[in-house]
């Protein structure tokens, strides 16, 4: 078993010695010609993305193809609708204090509020609301961080897919378990971007560098424990004046991207709709919709 062990970990090491050498040699014969540095500074961009987001049997496809266009736009423009509302709120609606929000979001027609849940659209625009500033900051952050380069990779359709789903998975799940309290802010859908590549580097743990893929994996965990800290705390520490709000999308978020997200973004290279493990978490996901549905109309104490 050591000898495989030792076999394996140099295997990887000639292929990351080979990897630095192309890259090396590529850079060369880019900074040859008089418009070759901004097309290095750019192919390096990319490689370090796909070091960081794809096994590496995909990123030679991966660089062969990579470019801009088009650039990260849905990640970018979703940050910026859920920032505007935030300052909104915040800047032209009464607040007792800016660092918290209550009183003002609890009217918003964007919120999730479960003596509306008629009003469909709620179900996702909740995700543009923030309870405060360390809500919104918190969530920017990391959909910036990690949404961009998953972008850069899958393109915006694949990764606005799992992000609503995330989405929608938390509006359903707090309705059924948490059924009487309202929900604000996009985790569900920056925690589905978080389970997706969680479960891609768990998976691809020892091709996506070892070293880094740890310091990746303690990093997102930091992250959830602040954030599911901060949840739980506007949830059951939340002053008797104020409004308590549920932390369920968190968790479904999460679920969804581990199983939507994982199957979206391991398949970089492949047709998606061709993929059965794809048709099996659509399928999942969807009898969950459907019951969560069913008992919003029949069975929930909301109504």
């Amino acid at each position: 078993m050591a000898a495989v062990h030792d076999l394996a970990m140099e295997s990887m090491n000639l292929n990351m010695g080979r990897e630095m050498k192309e890259e090396l040699e590529e850079e060369e014969k880019m900074g040859e010609d008089g418009g070759g540095k901004d097309r290095a500074k750019s192919r390096k961009v990319h490689r370090i993305v796909s070091k960081w987001m794809l096994p590496e049997k995909a990123r030679g496809t991966y660089l062969e193809r990579a470019n801009c266009f088009p650039p990260p736009v849905f990640i970018i423009s979703i940050s910026l609708a859920e920032l505007a509302v935030f300052i909104y709120y915040a800047v032209w609606k009464p607040q007792k204090q800016w660092i918290t929000l209550d009183t003002g979001i609890l009217e918003s027609p964007f919120i999730y509020s479960p003596e509306k849940r008629e009003e469909a659209w709620r179900f996702i625009s909740y995700m543009l609301v923030h309870a405060g500033v360390q809500h919104i900051l918190g969530n920017l952050c990391m959909q910036l961080v990690l949404g961009i380069p998953l972008e850069m990779v899958h393109k915006g359709l694949r990764v606005g897919l799992v992000y609503l789903a995330g989405v929608i998975a938390g509006s359903l799940a707090s309705s059924i378990f948490d059924p009487l309290r309202y929900l604000v802010g996009a985790s569900g859908g920056v925690y589905a971007l978080m389970g997706g590549y969680f479960m891609n580097v768990l998976v691809n743990f020892r091709e996506m560098i070892p070293a880094f893929g740890i310091f990746r994996l303690l990093v997102i965990i930091l992250i959830i424990v602040l954030d599911m800290g901060f949840a739980l705390y506007r949830r059951f520490f939340v002053p008797e004046d104020g409004s308590p709000v549920s932390f369920a999308a968190h968790i479904a978020g999460g679920f969804a991207g581990m199983s939507i997200g994982y199957t979206v973004f391991s398949c970089f290279d492949k047709a998606l709709l061709k993929d059965p493990r794809f048709w099996i978490a659509i399928v999942a996901y969807l009898a969950c919709v459907l019951f969560a549905v069913f008992f919003n109309i029949f069975l929930s104490p909301a109504n």
